[in-house]
């Protein structure tokens, strides 16, 4: 099988790594791509946003699949191009993926099909704000209703920065405050069949102890030795599926990866977010724990045969990653330093543990950022204390000046 994979990030570096080791894929190809996925995969230059020139590119190329990863270029209708040009593509249309793009037709959807989330108003007017603030009071939960690349939520005790952020989005959603731990739960489907995948636990603040601002996402780990073993089920019938069905209900079925962000409340679980992609960073563990080959599952996907498919399988070791960022991120980054290390990393950590590129590009034969979080080191273990250890030694051979990551990413659920 021929795949060509759209993006240039981690994600795409861990869906790439994963499609290489497949015995299905005959030839793997990855627009943009980045200095990491070019070990694996043959690069292409194309605009990821332009659907036309996308289709034209898996058309030349014969590609048997194509895999769109960000959410821009799905809410943009890249794989409704695809489709179009008779390709199988594993992705939502542009009419579903707004369950991602606009976080106020998500809580349409979640209405309409009974699935539980945080109670909310839809904003455009400061007085529209103002009340809605004042109605659920502190903490204040903002989220800007459009694409914000991870990082258009704010969640604050201080209202004047609540109201700013509010303020300065032409959208805005303004909801409860969910208590609980937080879940990532994601589920390939076809429209009708959902096969969901193992759950794991992100880290979106930028410091340890879940201080600093909001990121993309700074380390995860996964499985969840604290979680409910019903849990999977529990949101497979009370989430998923139901989402699915009322998508396909509006006539615009979801075909892709449909992910849930979940927090588990002292009421049950509640729905904070719908993805329409693979999320970053939750993508690298989970595809590292995977067994089942992945080209076959997301054909099925595609075509919209996903029900002769089996259930999905699993191997026994715990993953964690860890985030890499660049100076000043999540602010402006700095790019253009070289990154070290990495042979190092590849020569005395593998297999346990491996890099999965972000933000970086070639230059001559170095390897320098280019973005703000640079790259993730993903390690496997027998369990999560020695998958951290692992992915902590491998990140301390790596040296970008002005970098930092999370020191505590899976410490306190490997009970350290």
């Amino acid at each position: 099988m021929k795949v060509l994979v759209i993006g240039g990030g981690a994600r795409e570096h861990a869906l790439c790594r994963s499609l290489s080791l497949d015995p299905d894929v005959t030839a793997l190809h990855c627009a943009p791509g980045n200095a990491g996925i070019a070990e694996v995969a043959e690069l292409h230059p194309v605009d990821a946003l332009d659907g036309a020139a996308v289709a034209r590119l898996a058309t030349g190329l014969e590609a048997e699949l194509v895999v769109v990863g960000p959410e821009a270029p799905l809410v943009a209708g890249v794989a409704d191009a695809v489709r179009a040009a008779g390709i199988p593509c594993f992705g939502p249309s542009e009419e579903a993926a707004l369950l991602e793009g606009s976080k106020a037709f998500a809580k349409d959807v979640m209405a309409a099909a009974g699935v539980p989330t945080a109670r909310s108003y839809v904003c455009t007017t400061h007085e529209e704000i103002d009340e809605a603030l004042d109605a659920f009071g502190a903490p204040y939960v903002v989220k800007d209703d459009g694409l914000a690349a991870g990082k258009g939520v704010v969640v604050t005790d201080d209202v004047e920065q609540a109201r700013a952020h509010a303020r300065s989005c032409d959208r805005v959603v303004i909801e409860e405050y969910l208590d609980g731990p937080e879940v990532s739960l994601f589920a390939i489907t076809d429209g009708t069949t959902v096969l969901p995948l193992t759950p794991a636990q992100d880290f979106k603040r930028a410091l340890d102890d879940d201080q600093g601002p909001n990121t993309g996402g700074m380390g995860a780990y996964s499985p969840l030795p604290w979680a409910d073993p019903k849990l999977v089920d529990e949101v497979m019938a009370s989430v998923l599926q139901p989402t699915v069905d009322e998508l396909r209900r509006r006539g615009t079925p979801f075909q892709g990866l449909l992910y849930a962000g979940l927090a588990i409340t002292s009421r049950g679980v509640r729905v904070i977010e719908f993805n329409a992609r693979f999320g970053d960073p939750e993508t690298q563990v989970v595809l590292a724990r995977l067994r089942t080959p992945l080209a076959r599952v997301l054909l099925h996907a595609a075509n919209g045969t996903l029900d002769s498919e089996p259930p999905l399988t699993w191997h026994d070791d715990a993953a964690v990653t860890v985030v890499v960022a660049s100076h000043n991120y999540p602010g402006t980054p700095r790019t253009g330093d070289p990154i070290e290390g990495l042979d190092e990393v590849a020569a005395k950590d593998a297999p346990h543990a491996y890099v999965l590129h972000a933000g970086t590009r070639r230059d001559g034969d170095a390897v320098v950022s280019a973005g703000g979080r640079v790259l993730s080191v993903t390690a496997t273990g027998k369990d999560l204390a020695e998958a951290r250890e692992r992915a902590y030694a491998a990140v301390g051979r790596i040296r970008l000046d002005g970098s930092h990551h999370r020191t505590d990413i899976a410490r306190k659920a490997a009970g350290e």
